[in-house]
């Protein structure tokens, strides 16, 4: 076979310019699976914004309030472990579906082919036609009246839609609360959300009418990826060589088999619908993002010619060269080992995540103050955040006899989100401690109930401390 085809990619013709993919209407039941698919995720993404799990948004990705709200669970720096396991799990769950499945992820849930192929796609066929339609318009100079208010009405309508995705994203990065506002008080009252609107808008804009699919050949990483996490076994969407080979135009009085002909009747239609401008005779590309246009458009070929469908299928290589169906390999059970580990290791962690954030901390450069001749007194910082998607009441207690808190400035409850630090007097009898340093232990209670006990160093008098500074005498 020749491979030259895998020195360029199909977009860019031998002088370096831009070949503009037109990809042919497609109808068939993947097609019709992979809409079914794409509107359910189209809804889901336009509702998350407004879907409320116990008063918390479902998803709330707030970088630079450094709040994340995932499924309802508020997550803050301090949890940025979880944040890390979830995203190892996530890159583990793709590399597992692209060994068994290869690159459905892109054909079917990618956010830019949902946009591109189900919206963007389908107004252009609305506006400008098919295929030939869509050729022959862009042939047409620009004082031709049919293609500038064709082009008009497109990049108008495609910019609304850019605008409204802009919106949606804006509302899962900041809360539709704070997009209400925005939206009630005008743009000059939030100019830096406005300003960030406008940019997502013309990025989105930029994306869909004009860079198109080659975001998936030349930015997304994911193409290449899959060429060192496919083998052999991986199933993929294949061209049938075996049964394909060697392929020549139809004839209708014909005996194929006895011509030594295969099944392809080279028309092209594969080609012709492709949304990324490959051609799947020549093997597995990175530029396939298994969207099956080509599955439908050659069955409703191999129906004309009254051959079986399933010349361009899901299959394994191994399975069109020998027969054999694909089972799983000990790469995918491993794989889906270390996977089944990530999830029972965070739902574990989840579920002993504490709703309150509290922390200690020595003042740095603040030595131990003694009062009389009987107590010792340390000041501390202590911060609490609440994690919970409701109000907490919290109240903070020494174990030790003896031991007084003064907590002056703490609220006596924390809003949802809310994050608060001050510091706290702690007064100890110098008869309780050992030494310079001593152990005492704090009781954080929740509502009532105990949450957790902390340990934490207690400063005093002891061989080789720093001077006291002397306090009033009580």
């Amino acid at each position: 076979m020749d491979d030259t085809f895998r020195d360029a990619i199909g977009t860019v013709d031998e002088e370096g310019k831009r070949k503009w993919i037109h990809p042919k209407k497609v109808k068939g039941p993947w097609m019709n699976r992979r809409t079914w698919v794409a509107m359910g995720l189209l809804v889901f993404f336009f509702a998350v914004p407004w879907i409320r799990i116990k008063g918390a948004p479902l998803l709330k990705l707030d970088v630079l309030g450094r709040e994340f709200v995932i499924f309802g669970t508020t997550f803050w720096p301090q949890d940025f472990y979880l944040m890390a396991l979830g995203m190892i799990a996530g890159v583990l769950f793709v590399v597992l579906f692209t060994v068994i499945y290869g690159r459905i992820f892109c054909g079917w849930v990618c956010p830019q082919t949902i946009f591109m192929e189900h919206v963007f796609r389908r107004i252009e066929y609305w506006i400008d036609g098919d295929r030939g339609q869509q050729i022959r318009l862009r042939k047409l100079p620009w004082n031709n009246w049919e293609k500038l208010w064709k082009r008009s009405l497109k990049y108008s309508v495609f910019w609304i839609i850019s605008f409204a995705i802009a919106n949606t994203f804006l509302m899962v990065l900041i809360g539709t609360e704070r997009w209400m506002d925005m939206v009630m008080d005008g743009p000059t009252a939030h100019l830096g959300n406005f300003i960030s609107l406008l940019v997502f808008t013309t990025v989105f804009f930029f994306v869909f009418s004009w860079f198109r699919e080659q975001v998936c050949l030349m930015i997304c990483p994911y193409g290449r990826l899959q060429g060192a996490m496919l083998d052999r076994k991986s199933v993929v969407i294949a061209y049938d060589h075996i049964r394909g080979e060697k392929r020549a135009k139809f004839k209708k009085t014909e005996d194929r088999e006895a011509a030594g002909k295969g099944d392809c009747i080279d028309c092209h239609q594969c080609v012709d619908v492709c949304p990324t401008g490959i051609d799947i005779r020549n093997g597995t590309q990175l530029e396939c993002i298994n969207c099956t246009a080509c599955i439908d458009v050659c069955n409703t070929v191999m129906e004309k010619i009254d051959k079986p469908k399933g010349l361009i299928r899901f299959a394994s290589e191994e399975e069109i060269t020998t027969g054999k169906k694909w089972r799983f390999t000990p790469r995918s059970i491993a794989y889906t080992g270390v996977l089944v580990i990530l999830f029972i290791v965070m739902g574990f962690l989840l579920g002993d995540r504490p709703p309150v954030d509290v922390k200690l901390f020595n003042i740095k450069n603040t030595p131990y103050t003694e009062i009389g001749d009987s107590l010792v007194m340390n000041m501390i910082t202590l911060t609490a955040a609440n994690k919970a998607n409701f109000p907490l009441d919290l109240e903070i207690k020494l174990k030790e006899e003896g031991a007084l808190i003064f907590m002056p400035e703490m609220p006596d409850s924390l809003e949802h989100g809310e994050f608060w630090e001050g510091r706290l007097m702690i007064r100890m009898p110098k008869e309780k401690l050992n030494s310079g340093n001593t152990d005492i232990h704090f009781e954080i209670n929740v509502n009532g109930e105990l949450m957790e006990v902390q340990e934490f160093i207690f400063k005093g008098p002891g061989r080789g401390r720093q001077l006291p500074r002397k306090g009033p005498q009580q």
